[in-house]
C-alpha cells in the first residue's frame, strides 16, 4: 500500500464511482480498478461493493478512509505550504456556529474579502461537535465553536465572548412563569450544540424535567416557534435583540454561571496555518474577545 493507493481510494469513497475518481485522478477507470483491486488482494478485504449504481464502501473501507483522507489532506497542505509566499490567495474554509455567523462574522468577512480579494472564503456551519470533528478530520482549516476546547490535536484561541438569556413568548414575563408550565418544550439546535446542555442545565436549576427537544437547524427558525409559544430556547443575547425589539419574544437574565460563553477558534496543531488564515484570524483579534454584544432586554 502506498500514497496513490490511498489517493484512488478517498476520491472512489468521494464519487461513488470509479469512473468519475478516474477524471479527477486524470487517468483512465481501468487504471483506478486495477489499484483498488490490488490494494483488496494486499489487504485480503473488500473495500468497495460494486453494483450497476456504482460503488459503495464496506465497512473495511470505511475503517481505511479517515487514514486516506488524512493522508490526501496533508499533501495538499505540503503544496499550498511551498507556494505560500505569505501574500493571502486561494480558499480559505473555515467552520462556525450559526449563531457566530449570525452576529459576528458578515462585517469580519466582508472587510476580510475585500482587502484580501485574491482569498475565497467559504463558511461552513454545524454544532461544536460536529465542526471539532471536521477540524480534526481536516475539513475544515479551523471553526468557531463553544470554549473551552481541550484536545491533544487542537489548538485553541478565544475568539469572541458573548452572553446567553432565555428567550420566551412574549407571554411570559419571568422564569418563574416558566417554571409553572407543565408541558414546557424546548427549541433548539440539534444534537451536538453546547447551547441546548445549558439550556438542560437551567431547566433543572428552576426543577423542571428537560422535555423531549423540537431540533431545528436555523436561528430564525428557533425563533419563530419560540414566539409562536411552541417553547423556549438559550441563545446569544445579541442574536435575539431584534426580535426582542419587535416584541416578537422576550429575553430573561439567567444566572451568571450558565449566561457567560466563550467562542474559541480552533485549528490542528499540526496542520498547515496558511497566511490566509493567519491575517484573518488578526482582523478577529482586533474585533473579538470583546465584551458581549449587548442590548436591553425586554419582557
Amino acid at each position: 500500500m502506498d500514497v496513490t493507493d490511498l489517493k484512488v481510494v478517498d476520491a472512489v469513497a468521494r464519487h461513488g464511482s470509479m469512473n468519475k475518481a478516474a477524471t479527477e485522478l486524470n487517468t483512465v477507470q481501468s487504471n483506478v480498478s486495477a489499484r483498488i483491486r490490488s490494494l483488496e488482494d494486499e489487504l485480503g478485504v473488500a473495500l468497495f461493493q460494486r453494483s450497476a449504481r456504482g460503488v459503495q464502501v464496506t465497512p473495511a473501507g470505511r475503517r481505511l478512509l479517515p487514514f486516506a483522507a488524512r493522508l490526501s489532506k496533508l499533501l495538499l497542505d505540503a503544496s499550498c505550504a511551498a507556494r505560500d509566499d505569505g501574500q493571502p490567495n486561494g480558499v480559505l474554509e473555515i467552520g462556525t456556529l450559526e449563531t457566530t455567523l449570525a452576529l459576528r462574522l458578515p462585517q469580519l468577512i466582508a472587510k476580510f474579502a475585500k482587502t484580501y480579494p485574491e482569498v475565497r472564503p467559504v463558511v461552513r456551519t454545524g454544532t461544536t461537535c460536529s465542526l471539532i470533528q471536521a477540524v480534526i478530520d481536516s475539513r475544515l482549516e479551523g471553526a468557531f465553536v463553544a470554549g473551552p476546547v481541550n484536545h491533544p490535536q487542537l489548538h485553541s484561541e478565544l475568539a469572541f465572548r458573548e452572553e446567553l438569556v432565555l428567550v420566551t413568548s412574549p407571554a411570559m414575563h419571568s422564569l418563574e412563569a416558566v417554571a409553572g408550565i407543565d408541558t414546557l418544550k424546548t427549541v433548539v439546535f440539534r444534537i451536538g450544540c453546547s447551547y441546548r446542555q445549558r439550556l438542560d442545565s437551567l431547566l433543572a436549576n428552576l426543577g423542571i424535567q428537560a422535555p423531549e427537544p423540537l431540533e431545528f437547524g436555523s436561528i430564525d427558525a428557533i425563533i419563530a416557534c419560540v414566539s409562536a409559544g411552541v417553547g423556549v430556547t438559550l441563545l446569544p443575547r445579541g442574536v435575539v435583540a431584534n426580535a426582542v425589539r419587535e416584541g416578537l419574544v422576550a429575553a430573561h437574565e439567567i444566572a451568571p454561571e450558565l449566561a457567560a460563553v466563550e467562542t474559541v477558534f480552533v485549528r490542528r496543531l499540526d496542520g498547515y496555518f496558511s497566511s490566509a488564515l493567519s491575517i484573518f484570524l488578526q482582523s478577529v483579534r482586533l474585533d473579538g474577545a470583546a465584551a458581549p454584544v449587548t442590548m436591553p432586554l425586554a419582557s
